[in-house]
């Protein structure tokens, strides 16, 4: 599975994004790591990440047939056999299925992009913090500034100051 998840990483999310090269800003980070842990809709809201559609339903398309192919070939006898009507309606429910799937295979793709982009700048602001482990806290805590309404300049040192207090 590990490889998998390299594979998509370093070949597949290269070829179906385009990433700015200069990390998040800390409170792009902030919002970016909120909205993750709050399960929204990240597309187009993640900054210096962008979607290339007709990549991103080209990589779709063949992971479909790699997964469609093997059973059309081995119910091929069976279709050949089915009823006409009967065919028109599975076609209808494959279209279906086709779309539903690619809307959570382009979802899946974004949170994936996000997460990594999070992550790495993740890395640059918290160094001595786990993402794993303190994210959670950092997004409670910056809903916490946020309704405070305190000044953008006092948010990262009330973060801050606040997991170190909680650690």
């Amino acid at each position: 599975m590990k490889k998998i998840y390299n594979f998509i990483d370093n070949i597949i999310i290269p070829y179906v994004f385009t990433q700015s090269d200069e990390p998040l800003l800390f409170r792009e980070l902030l919002k970016a790591n909120k909205m993750y842990d709050d399960g929204l809709n990240l597309e187009g809201k993640i900054p210096g990440t962008r979607i290339k559609i007709a990549r991103n339903i080209y990589v779709f398309l063949f992971l479909w047939n790699i997964v469609l192919l093997p059973f059309s070939l081995i119910f091929h006898k069976l279709l050949a056999k089915i009823d006409c009507h009967l065919l028109i309606v599975l076609s209808v429910v494959g279209t279906g299925l086709f779309f539903a799937t690619y809307s959570i295979f382009k979802s899946w793709m974004i949170d994936r992009v996000a997460l990594k982009t999070i992550k790495e700048a993740w890395h640059n602001h918290y160094p001595h913090f786990p993402y794993e482990k303190h994210h959670k806290q950092v997004s409670r805590l910056y809903g916490k500034a946020l309704d405070k309404e305190l000044p953008n300049k006092e948010i990262q040192l009330y973060i801050l100051d606040h997991m170190i207090e909680e650690d």
